[in-house]
């Protein structure tokens, strides 16, 4: 079976940062590609980030040079640092899990957690 439960939300200032976890069970090594996803009160979902089964990370412009992805195969853990956020930054924040490939369609992606909620205000 299949887990994902993020952590690491919480409420920070504009121009603070964050860091997200994601713990992760029941998949099998090298075989997912892992991704952050978020979503805003009425707006639809909106990919972050993702890294393939090689480590290798793409970015979204809207969050690119200020969002890192990385992961620790060693702990099953897919971390989000997020750096300068910003307001438009606030929104519940996903981790989620694709076999193989990795589809820039959220709806793709068959594995999610339940979400961390992010709030950046002053």
């Amino acid at each position: 079976q299949v887990q994902l439960v993020e952590s690491g939300g919480g409420s920070v200032q504009p121009g603070g940062s964050l860091r997200l976890s994601c713990v992760h069970s029941g998949l099998i090594s090298g075989r997912y590609c892992l991704g952050w996803f978020r979503q805003a009160p009425g707006k639809d979902r909106e990919g972050l980030a993702t890294i393939n089964r090689n480590g290798y990370p793409t970015y979204a412009a809207s969050v690119q040079g200020r969002f890192t992805i990385s992961q620790d195969n060693a702990k099953n853990a897919l971390y989000l640092q997020m750096d300068d956020l910003k307001s438009e930054d606030t929104a519940m924040y996903y981790c989620a899990a694709e076999e193989y490939a990795c589809p820039s369609d959220a709806d793709t992606y068959d594995y999610w957690g339940q979400g961390t909620q992010v709030t950046v205000s002053s």
